[in-house]
């Protein structure tokens, strides 16, 4: 007998993320759950299969035990070796897949079934910002795909004129116990999924999930001075609750574009500045660019070497608590002229002749002084 792929079964790639996994398998679940194909066993069988399939992918360790072993891995001795969780019978997939696809956890214990309510799911959404909307701050405008409140049955999961009632199996309790052996399981009820109500008539928009997937547009706040991986929590704006639920949060996660000048650490900017060998010398004002976009002044000493670092004070990136701003943090490169006249080349040969009595650059002289040193000591 063949073994039934799981990848093939839910129509994605084995390489494909959780949310690509999620998506194809709503999609199969809406078209072949049992509501909506009822009496259908080929349908049925569908559902329980994806079901089956989505609750190993979905895992990240069961999902790297199959794409190593297959079933197998899920086999009583089965495997690489070591112990692996199996899937148990297909109640409890069917308990801990539909919970998911409602929102919520349907075997999450006697307390949360009695309230039925279950929280919406968290979103992540990952917002790439320039270093200039880090320092200012800025609005911007996003899309997100979101499980929300169906408009047509308002999160109820049944049609407008649809008789919704307790669940007569479970009480309304939305579990059933199971004896077995000593023990006593509690499951989600067979009848209503854990939902702890049936209906006469599903919604036809979400066939009784209460939800619809929709694309949400809204206008985020960035504050100044967020850095690369802030997280910033948008309460309310996640995945619509389940049976009257309360929404999930958003979290938009920055990340900072390099940026072609500054270079961010922390609240503090650096930036490297050529330098012509004559200001390094003589010493002087240069001009050096900051964030703001305007040019700022810049005492340099007389002697001055490249790879000196000069700092303005509060004039980096603005802390996110408001309690002030970092530092520029200036490096010096000084630059060796490529192109001279007979004139400056005159003058510079003057200079070296007289560099060779005043001796101006120490560490030069000093670095051949210990170098001959070296070689008259290895020669004796």
């Amino acid at each position: 007998m063949v073994e039934t792929d799981y990848y093939e079964l839910l129509g994605v790639s084995r390489d494909a993320d959780g949310g690509t996994i999620k998506s194809a398998y709503r999609k199969l679940a809406m078209k072949f759950h049992p509501d909506r194909n009822p009496g259908d066993a080929e349908a049925e069988r569908r559902f329980k299969e994806c079901a089956e399939a989505y609750d190993c992918l979905k895992d990240p360790q069961k999902r790297a035990a199959y794409d190593r072993y297959g079933k197998a891995a899920f086999q009583n001795g089965g495997g690489g070796g070591g112990r692996q969780q199996g899937f148990g019978d297909f109640s409890d997939i069917f308990d801990n897949i539909f919970s998911e696809f409602m929102g919520g956890a349907a075997g999450g214990g006697r307390r949360q079934q009695r309230s039925r309510a279950v929280r919406g799911g968290d979103l992540r959404y990952d917002m790439e910002l320039t270093l200039e909307e880090a320092f200012f701050g800025a609005e911007k405008t996003i899309e997100i795909d979101v499980a929300a409140t169906c408009d047509a049955c308002q999160g109820r999961g049944a049609a407008p004129d649809a008789v919704v009632e307790a669940c007569g199996t479970c009480g309304g309790m939305g579990q059933v116990r199971v004896q077995q052996g000593m023990f006593v399981i509690e499951r989600a009820c067979p009848q209503c999924h854990g939902a702890g109500r049936v209906t006469s008539k599903v919604c036809e928009e979400c066939l009784g999930a209460g939800r619809v997937d929709k694309e949400k547009s809204m206008r985020v706040k960035i504050p100044a001075g967020v850095d690369h991986g802030t997280r910033i929590r948008m309460s309310g704006e996640g995945e619509a609750g389940a049976r009257g639920g309360p929404a999930g949060d958003l979290y938009i996660f920055v990340h900072l574009l390099p940026h072609e000048i500054f270079e961010r650490q922390g609240t503090n900017l650096h930036v490297s500045v050529p330098v012509c060998f004559t200001d390094a010398a003589l010493g002087g004002v240069i001009e050096v660019p900051s964030i703001e976009g305007e040019m700022v002044d810049l005492k340099i000493p007389s002697g001055t070497q490249s790879g000196k670092e000069f700092r303005r004070r509060g004039q980096g990136m603005p802390s996110l608590n408001g309690s002030g701003r970092g530092d520029l943090v200036v490096t010096v490169e000084v630059e060796t002229p490529t192109r001279l006249s007979k004139r400056q080349k005159e003058l510079l040969e003057e200079f070296r002749s007289l560099d060779e009595e005043v001796r101006s650059s120490p560490r030069s002289a000093n670095f051949f002084t210990k170098i001959r040193d070296k070689w008259d000591e290895l020669a004796g």
